[in-house]
C-alpha cells in the first residue's frame, strides 16, 4: 500500500468518512437499491468512543482520507463493524491494509478472533484476506455471512 499512511480517527474525521461510507456503500451494484429504499443506512454516526476503535488510511501526498475499518470488542472477540473504502481508491490494498491493522491490533491486545457480518459481495474479498464463514446471518439490509479470522 505504497503512498498511504494508517492513523486513529478524531473527530474532525466524522464529514469525510461519512462521504466515504456514503460512496462505498451506494457504489455496490447489489446493495444501492436497498439501501435508497433505507436512507437512514446511509447515514454513518461518526468515529466511536471507546472502547470501540476507528482506523484511517489517508493519502500520503495529500493527507485525505481514503478509507476507515472501526471495530469494537464483542466477548473475547473484536468485532470488524465497518470497512470502507473510497471507490476511487478501491482495488489498492487499501482495505487491506485496513485488515491486516485490525487483526494486529487484535494481536497485541491477546484477542485470538477477529470476526464480521458481511455482505455476500464482500465474500470473495474476506476469504482473501483470510476470513472463513461460519454461515449466515442477518443484517438490517438482508442476508449476511458471519466470518471470522484467527488473529
Amino acid at each position: 500500500m505504497t503512498g498511504f499512511h494508517l492513523r486513529d480517527a478524531v473527530a474532525g474525521d466524522a464529514t469525510a468518512l461519512s462521504a466515504i461510507f456514503r460512496r462505498a456503500s451506494l457504489s455496490n451494484d447489489g446493495d444501492r437499491e436497498s439501501l435508497l429504499a433505507h436512507p437512514a443506512a446511509l447515514d454513518w454516526r461518526g468515529p466511536p468512543e471507546p472502547p470501540a476503535r476507528c482506523r484511517v488510511v489517508t493519502d500520503g501526498r495529500t493527507g485525505a482520507a481514503v478509507g476507515f475499518a472501526t471495530t469494537v470488542p464483542s466477548g473475547a472477540d473484536l468485532e470488524l463493524e465497518d470497512l470502507f473504502v473510497d471507490p476511487a481508491r478501491m482495488r489498492r490494498g487499501v482495505a487491506r491494509a485496513l485488515v491486516d491493522d485490525v487483526v494486529a491490533f487484535a494481536r497485541s491486545t491477546g484477542v485470538a478472533r477477529v470476526t464480521v457480518d458481511a455482505n455476500p459481495h464482500a465474500r470473495r474479498f474476506y476469504e482473501a484476506v483470510g476470513f472463513v464463514a461460519d454461515g449466515p446471518t442477518s443484517t438490517e439490509l438482508g442476508p449476511g455471512l458471519r466470518m471470522h479470522r484467527d488473529a
